[in-house]
């Protein structure tokens, strides 16, 4: 393959992104992507050459299932040697947990998977869309001085940021910042050029692509609240289908520290269910050493989540439960950074 000259796979799963208002009604429908670049010309200024897939049938991100992710997987392991990155067009409101899945189902990533969207249809007058995707091949086609690829990761460009697959959270449905990642600075910036920042971007994998495509759904999520109810509690640390939940909980990983609710996540634990505390904060991170009521968490068997986020940690435990492990590694595992998360 000529190092200069860089290809690109674009793959179109759905969302605002690839829309166009029909006229007359002006509603918005799919635009048909062999059109992509009398759509968005400026694609065809790089000195490189991109393909595209488009998926069928196309997903709204609000549906999208972990049988999408083994898809995108499969397409991305299955083509892998013919391109040197891969830009993928998602809906919004799901991107945060598809990239955090794709980061754990694809090892030794040595090539861009960069996911992004639009907030508004690239066809509309004012659209975000035309910068994210050109901005994405760009950097998706981006190499160094020695031909490699300068962001070997899974990650999310949106808004004139690159962020961290695995890092990312959606945090606003109006703007066109609409991702974050509250706890690791941008990969990249765009402004009149794009500024990497390289001492953030993880190495090149040497050892070949490894897919696991196998997922463990078996996963809930509580949400601590005020006035919580011991029936909602007791369904879902004690649920007969689940093998893992995270507890989203206060602040530093505080929770409730009444007798009823420990007895509850003490059963749980006991019973063999991987419990994993992260916090509802924005930003910062888990620590039950703080606190009596986080210390209570962590004598119950509760594992800190750190400062991950919630789409992380539900992709982590689905790869790691399906991974055929005890729970002790796997508590182990979650411990670690298994893909710069």
């Amino acid at each position: 393959m000529n190092s200069n000259r860089s290809s690109i796979l674009l793959i179109y799963t759905g969302g605002t992104i690839g829309m166009k208002a029909d006229a007359p009604d002006g509603v918005l429908r799919p635009f048909d992507f062999s059109q992509i670049l009398s759509e968005v010309p400026e694609l065809g200024k790089f000195a490189c050459r991109i393909d595209y897939e488009v998926f069928s049938p196309l997903i709204d991100s609000s549906d999208v299932e972990p049988g999408m992710w083994q898809k995108l997987s499969s397409i991305i392991y299955g083509r892998y040697d013919e391109y040197d990155g891969f830009v993928i067009l998602h809906g919004t409101d799901t991107m945060a947990y598809s990239a955090s899945a794709l980061s754990f189902m694809l090892e030794n990533l040595s090539k861009p998977v960069i996911f992004t969207g639009s907030q508004l249809p690239v066809g509309a007058p004012r659209t975000d869309g035309k910068e994210n995707l050109v901005s994405a091949v760009e950097i998706a086609a981006a190499k160094d001085a020695n031909g490699r690829a300068r962001v070997p990761e899974v990650a999310i460009y949106f808004g004139s940021k690159l962020l961290r697959g695995n890092r990312a959270t959606k945090v606003n449905s109006e703007s066109f910042e609409a991702f974050d990642s509250p706890n690791l600075e941008p990969l990249a910036q765009a402004g009149i050029n794009i500024r990497y920042n390289d001492k953030l971007i993880l190495p090149a994998a040497q050892a070949p692509l490894k897919l696991h495509n196998e997922l463990d759904t078996r996963v809930s999520i509580l949400k601590i609240h005020p006035g919580i109810t011991p029936g909602v509690v007791r369904n879902i640390l004690l649920g007969k289908d689940t093998r893992a939940v995270i507890i989203e909980t206060y602040g530093a990983g505080n929770a409730p520290s009444s007798d009823w609710f420990l007895d509850l996540v003490n059963r749980a634990s006991n019973e063999g269910k991987i419990l994993v505390n992260v916090t509802q904060c924005f930003a910062g991170t888990v620590d039950m050493s703080i606190y009596a009521n986080g210390k209570c968490m962590e004598n119950s068997g509760v594992v800190s989540g750190r400062d991950s986020t919630t789409e992380c940690m539900l992709a982590k435990l689905f790869h790691l439960l399906a991974a055929g492990l005890d729970n002790n590694t796997i508590k182990q595992r979650l411990s670690e950074s298994l893909r710069g998360e």
